[in-house]
């Protein structure tokens, strides 16, 4: 274990306060993430306020299929690749990502994701946060970063990646272990989704595992070994192939980061989510106590 590389996914923010200080271009780029819904808070105007010295914006909210009809779906490979390049960034820059969400990590390993599941190498997430940066008094900046664009090769992986087509065939075939990210009282139904015209419940035949219980009081990933229980004690075998859903393909993304700092590599993500599964499969599919409580 090196000071840079906490684990294969994270680099400390030691690390990075002195990275931030040394090394300029498009060796490293920085970028906050931050992004919030429902929208109580503006990342883009935070970020504007203070931010990482040399960090850039990544908008989830437009770095998206802006055509679809459901939330952050995934970009095309072009458009992906000349917007990341527009941040100066190269197949070859060593990427690290962050977010100000008060857990530490929430829209951060999304980006990640998105970097990875396009072929990046190099691409780590801050583990703590700017939360935690600003906790240890470590330098802030509201002033604006200039770069220049750099061409950016981005080429898909689709085995990272799953439709609606996929997971409705899984519900019978069972090919692959589905689980959902977001908090019990949504899975089951008993807590409301954000959002109007939709409500909380699961896919069928999926398992609930917080993305919440990865992440310590204090905004930091958890201990490779804390990782490795969680998914033990829910009979999530890594071994086997593993897909990820929650929502809207953001929070799914902590688990996989998670499973890949186990060193599984092809775990994947059902990016239109519950949000897309709510609006296209059938009654049958759709597991709540949500209408039961309020008819």
């Amino acid at each position: 274990m090196t000071n840079q590389l906490l684990s294969r996914a994270l680099v400390s923010i030691n690390w990075l306060s002195e990275a931030v200080k040394t090394q300029t271009g498009p060796a490293l780029r920085v970028l906050d993430a931050s992004f919030y819904y429902p929208p109580v808070r503006n990342g883009r105007e935070e970020f504007e306020e203070q931010h990482i010295p040399g960090a850039l914006y990544f908008d989830i909210d437009q770095c998206k299929d802006l055509e679809s009809p459901y939330e952050v779906m995934l970009p095309s490979e072009s458009s992906f690749a000349k917007y990341v390049g527009n941040l100066g960034i190269n197949n070859d820059s060593h990427v690290v990502i962050y977010d100000a969400d008060h857990l530490g990590m929430y829209y951060a390993p999304r980006a990640w994701w998105m970097f990875k599941v396009f072929g990046h190498k190099n691409v780590s997430v801050l583990d703590g946060g700017f939360r935690n940066w600003r906790k240890k008094e470590l330098s802030v900046t509201s002033q604006k970063l200039e770069v220049k664009p750099e061409t950016y090769h981005a080429v898909l992986n689709p085995s990272m990646v799953k439709k609606f087509e996929d997971i409705e065939k899984n519900v019978s075939s069972k090919e692959f272990q589905l689980v959902d990210s977001r908090s019990l009282g949504r899975y089951c139904g008993t807590e409301p989704e954000p959002g109007e015209g939709i409500y909380p419940g699961h896919i069928i035949g999926s398992l609930n595992l917080p993305f919440t219980e990865f992440l310590t009081e204090e905004g930091y990933e958890k201990s490779p070994d804390e990782l490795r229980q969680l998914f033990e004690g829910k009979g999530i075998d890594l071994a086997k192939p593993l897909t990820i859903t929650c929502r809207r393909g953001v929070t799914a993304c902590q688990l996989a980061m998670a499973s890949f700092i186990l060193c599984k590599e092809d775990t994947a993500i059902y990016d239109g989510s519950w949000f897309e599964w709510f609006h296209r499969a059938k009654a049958e599919y759709k597991v709540s106590v949500w209408k039961n409580q309020k008819s």
